[in-house]
């Protein structure tokens, strides 16, 4: 099964606008190059490096709110088309040249009902907000890469 990569985004500081892009780097120190969060803390365990959100989820969100928001307000790294997230934690994703793997569900926070009424309740159910992943292998990722699960 194959998926395809749809959107790319980061953001430079904490609660930042989200910047859209059509390629970008990612690395083992680093997530997305740019990204505030992709940055692992000292002793940290780079957890949400990357995130990951399916555009059939962020449109399942839309309608059950009734509103057209850019997929990007959601705040994920990355939007993938065509593919189920793995909605379990080890599970290692290519994509491209890049290999993340899934560490845990991407929970939404009280600061999606700041973008919209409902929108956090919207994106609470089977892993709707998306994925969080760490990077195993770095490499650039662009518009329209392919997404797999990787076998081990």
């Amino acid at each position: 099964m194959t998926g395809r990569l749809a959107g790319i985004a980061r953001r430079a500081v904490p609660k930042g606008p989200m910047e859209v892009l059509d390629t970008a780097s990612v690395t083992l120190a680093g997530g997305v190059e740019g990204d505030v969060r992709g940055r692992i803390k000292p002793g940290g365990r780079g957890r949400r490096q990357v995130t990951l959100m399916e555009s059939r989820d962020w449109d399942a969100a839309m309608a059950a709110i009734d509103r057209d928001i850019p997929w990007q307000e959601r705040r994920a790294n990355l939007l993938i088309e065509d593919f189920d997230l793995p909605q379990s934690p080890g599970v290692r994703l290519r994509i491209g040249s890049v290999l993340l793997q899934i560490t845990m569900e991407c929970d939404p926070c009280h600061r999606m009902d700041a973008i919209a009424d409902g929108l956090q309740a919207a994106l609470r159910p089977d892993w709707r907000g998306g994925a969080c992943a760490r990077v195993i292998e770095g490499g650039t990722i662009h518009i329209g890469d392919t997404i797999r699960i990787e076998e081990s």
